[in-house]
């Protein structure tokens, strides 16, 4: 009879926790699931011990206690309890915990017998990948924000669009009531807000009464205008599972309205809950288990339409999976961000970014260490500032399970382009003109400094074409493309500008020898002679070759004409219309004038000094066979300016 009698006891607690399971009430339902387990036979019942222990896990995984879960799993897995989705569950709370290798070794073991499941699939690529995002951070600095936590849960700030005031979700003391929740254990939530004093110094958040009930309330988010808030809210009836609606309030002069449920479908059994209105105010994000989703809670949308919402819509599954997708938000540039726990990550919800381009593909970016942990990383907001910044919140480091609020900044990387625009002498152009266009629609001009310099900021990843004029020069173009890298960078350029008065060396033309064939090695300064003509569609050139003094006047004269005609030959087949080149041999009758820069280069040669036949025949053999070298040249000039605009 007492055996009876302990038994009956026995089943009434259970049926106890599974009524408390039915309705929600997950920390209730754990500690009598655990009551009930530790009176249950190892020996004897080891098949209940397996369920039980199973549906502990269960509970103690929606209330954010990992290693519990973890725990109540493996006993499940013990008392031989035949379902499969226990390894993964495991494996999954051991990615929660940070426990990467164990995680592994289970989604493989689970992966044997489902390898077509996504969300073992995406948690092994997730227990992968985060070792190396942790070792690896991004530029990210997280704070924990003191100011703004209690001794409870603090999660899912909200900032107005000026940045000056917050709205945090908080299940403190000083919450409304006195009861608590047979969810989560705690109080129920309430709303509290605060401000920044004259100084931008943030205040102690307080309670904001309109908005707050006996109930849980929470995950607000401020319309675009300032003057509507939406909220999530518990329905609380006995006779059904506990589940959450969406509500608004309006703002009236400093004060918000009682808030009033929004009705976004007919359905009444479904989760409605963490409501985002996109940075336009013309959708309303939100999240659900609505039939007709991907699984587990997704995101949802709806048209936002004087006041109601129009037909919903799933966003599909680039951005929802068979795991939780919860807490969107919006940067003022339109990004999206959510949190999952079904795309790969570090464990628990990690926190992604989502970009949709013109086709309407979602490209989804996981946020990484600092701002994901092997917890729960939940609940963005930002600051409309030049620097990425803001607060969300995170369960990192609390054996509890307790949320609290962090803050976030990225300081801006520094990338920039500098550099010289100078002549064929290397003497820097003041006033220069350098246009920079990138792929990503950026255009702007640099005017040169006095000491011919000049610098511009750039972004990331972008491919760059750089222009450079001045009066009296051709342009010249420069193309590059920064690196998609996460760090400072410089990156220089040199523009070196041809003259339209003055005669142009061609550096690197060479012919066979005694003969007009134009030598491999020349095509690198030919090719750079057709781009600078493309570049000045208007000019028209001489293409002058010189040799040294031996030879007769007549021999030189007609070397250096076809040793010019093939380099307009070249230019031609390069794509350069024939109209705009012409060919002209001087043999030996134009010495070249030593230049400064020459000069520089070969001391023995006076700047100014014209390397005639008289002055070479003063030299040494060296210096004479580098005088003669010099004097073996092909140079261009402009004849004209206004080619085709006639």
């Amino acid at each position: 009879m007492s055996l009876t009698a302990l038994f009956g006891c026995r089943t009434a607690k259970l049926s106890t926790a599974e009524a408390q399971f039915d309705r929600g009430e997950y920390f209730a339902a754990a500690n009598t699931y655990r009551k009930v387990y530790n009176k249950t036979s190892a020996s004897k019942e080891k098949e209940l011990r397996g369920r039980i222990a199973a549906k502990m896990g269960l509970c103690y995984e929606r209330i954010n206690m990992p290693s519990r879960a973890a725990g109540a799993y493996q006993n499940a897995m013990r008392y031989k309890n035949p379902d499969s989705l226990i390894m993964l569950n495991l494996a999954r709370m051991q990615h929660n915990e940070g426990k990467y290798k164990d995680a592994i070794k289970n989604y493989e073991l689970y992966t044997a017998k489902e390898p077509d499941n996504i969300l073992a699939k995406n948690g092994m690529k997730g227990a992968l990948a985060a070792p190396q995002w942790r070792a690896n951070k991004t530029r990210f600095v997280v704070k924990r924000a003191d100011l703004f936590n209690s001794r409870r849960a603090d999660f899912s700030p909200a900032l107005n669009k000026e940045g000056d005031q917050i709205y945090i979700t908080s299940s403190t003391e000083k919450a409304k009531g006195d009861d608590k929740s047979e969810v989560t254990g705690l109080k129920f939530n309430d709303i509290f807000f605060s401000k920044k004093d004259e100084k931008g110094v943030w205040q102690k958040p307080e309670p904001v009464e309109s908005l707050n009930t006996e109930f849980d309330e929470g995950t607000p988010a401020i319309s675009p205008d300032g003057n509507t808030m939406y909220i999530t809210r518990a329905r609380r009836d006995a006779a059904f599972a506990t589940s959450t609606e969406i509500f608004f309030s309006i703002r009236s002069g400093g004060d918000w309205s009682e808030a009033k449920k929004l009705d976004i479908t007919k359905d009444t059994l479904s989760v409605f809950a963490h409501p985002a209105p996109s940075p336009d105010g013309k959708w309303l994000y939100f999240v659900s288990d609505m039939p007709g989703g991907s699984g587990g809670k997704d995101i949802w949308r709806a048209p936002l339409e004087s006041g109601s919402v129009g037909p919903v819509e799933n966003l599909g599954d680039m951005i929802n999976t068979p795991g939780d997708e919860m807490f969107p938000s919006f940067h003022p540039d339109g990004t999206l961000y959510f949190s999952s726990n079904g795309h790969p990550g570090m464990g628990g919800l990690d926190i992604f970014s989502a970009r949709e381009d013109e086709w309407g593909l979602w490209h989804v970016e996981n946020m990484r260490s600092p701002i994901n942990s092997n917890g729960d990383d939940f609940g963005m907001t930002f600051l409309a500032t030049e620097e990425m910044q803001g607060f969300f919140c995170s369960n990192r480091g609390d054996a509890r399970g307790y949320d609290h609020i962090y803050s976030f900044h990225r300081p801006n990387i520094k990338v920039r382009v500098t550099g010289y625009v100078v002549d064929q002498e290397d003497y820097p152009l003041q006033g220069a003109i350098v246009r920079v266009v990138g792929r990503d629609g950026s255009n702007y001009k640099i005017v040169t400094k006095p000491d011919g310099t000049f610098e511009a900021k750039i972004n990331r990843g972008v491919e760059y074409v750089m222009m450079a004029g001045a009066q009296g020069y051709l342009n010249a173009r420069e193309e590059f493309s920064s690196d998609d890298e996460d760090a400072d960078a410089t990156y220089d350029v040199l523009f070196t500008l041809a003259s339209i008065t003055k005669p142009v060396l061609i550096d690197n033309i060479t012919y066979d020898f005694d003969k007009a064939t134009l030598r491999p090695e020349s095509t690198t300064a030919l090719n750079e002679l057709i781009q600078l003509l493309n570049d000045n569609p208007t000019v028209t050139i001489e293409l002058s070759a010189h040799t040294d003094m031996v030879g007769t006047d007549v021999y030189n004269e007609s070397l250096s004409q076809r040793r010019a005609q093939s380099v307009v030959d070249y230019l031609v087949k390069g794509g350069i219309a024939q109209d705009r080149l012409t060919a002209k041999g001087h043999g030996k009758q134009s010495p070249v004038l030593i230049s400064e820069k020459i000069s520089k280069q070969y001391p023995f040669l006076p700047a100014e000094q014209v390397l005639d036949p008289v002055f070479i025949e003063n030299l040494t053999d060296e210096e004479r066979e580098i005088a003669n070298q010099l004097n073996r040249r092909t140079e261009f000039q402009v004849l004209d300016i206004t080619y085709g605009l006639q």
